[in-house]
């Protein structure tokens, strides 16, 4: 299987409903590494890397997200795969 990197920003109601913390569960449940902020204008950013089929579950729950939040955008940027991380984090910066 292909390793691929993608940069994906989600936008709706993303703060305050755990979107980092069950994005964290997910990646971590399919062995994708990398990393998920909050942005300053409210949205979602994450950076995910590992199997493509991995890669794309993690995608396609960015567009529902956790109950309590409400996604209105997803965008989704193929980047090269790097093989950088180690594992996966919420970024607090």
């Amino acid at each position: 299987m292909s390793k691929i990197r993608a940069k994906v920003k989600v936008e709706g109601r993303v703060h305050g409903v755990y979107y980092r913390s069950y994005t964290k569960d997910i990646a971590e449940n399919v062995n994708v590494t990398g990393w998920v902020k909050n942005l300053s204008d409210g949205s979602v950013e994450m950076v995910l890397e590992g199997d493509e089929d991995d890669v794309r579950e993690v995608i396609r729950w960015s567009y529902q997200g956790p109950p309590a939040a409400k996604v209105v955008n997803v965008t989704v940027n193929w980047e090269n795969y790097s093989g950088e991380f180690e594992d996966f984090k919420v970024k607090y910066w």
